[in-house]
């Protein structure tokens, strides 16, 4: 079975705080494993976890990117091709635009459609539209 997983929880397995629910989540997600199932994580608990490691708990993007990327390359979790792609782009925590801008124009255009921003930077993204 494929189960998908909360910020919440997402946050207690990548920061390990607080200790107790971390070591919930953990052993929730080791059991899964064991079981042969297997975990989903979305755009939008990535984008969150991703905000919620620097703006909660003080790490920097690169720090926050390094956690997601990790993560992202363990048993049994699966994340978009979006994020994916974003993710690994070279030096992201420091590109314009930044990791969830690039997920977002990703995940868009998988869909044939054409990013409109009023970011100047998106003009660096293919299929978009910037409005300025």
């Amino acid at each position: 079975m494929t189960f998908g997983l909360d910020t919440s929880v997402v946050l207690r397995l990548l920061t390990g705080q607080p200790t107790d629910l971390a070591a919930k989540a953990l052993a929730r997600y080791q059991d899964g494993i064991v079981a042969g199932d297997d975990f989903s994580v979305s755009d939008l608990v990535a984008s969150e976890s991703y905000y919620a490691i620097q703006h909660h708990y003080g790490k920097t993007k690169e720090e926050a990117l390094d956690a997601l990327r990790n993560f992202s390359s363990g048993e049994g979790i699966s994340f978009s091709q979006s994020f994916l792609s974003a993710i690994n782009t070279p030096n992201i925590h420091k590109a314009s635009p930044g990791f969830v801008d690039r997920m977002l124009s990703s995940d868009y255009g998988s869909r044939g459609e054409i990013t409109i921003s009023c970011e100047k930077s998106f003009r660096r993204l293919p299929d978009t539209e910037v409005i300025v």
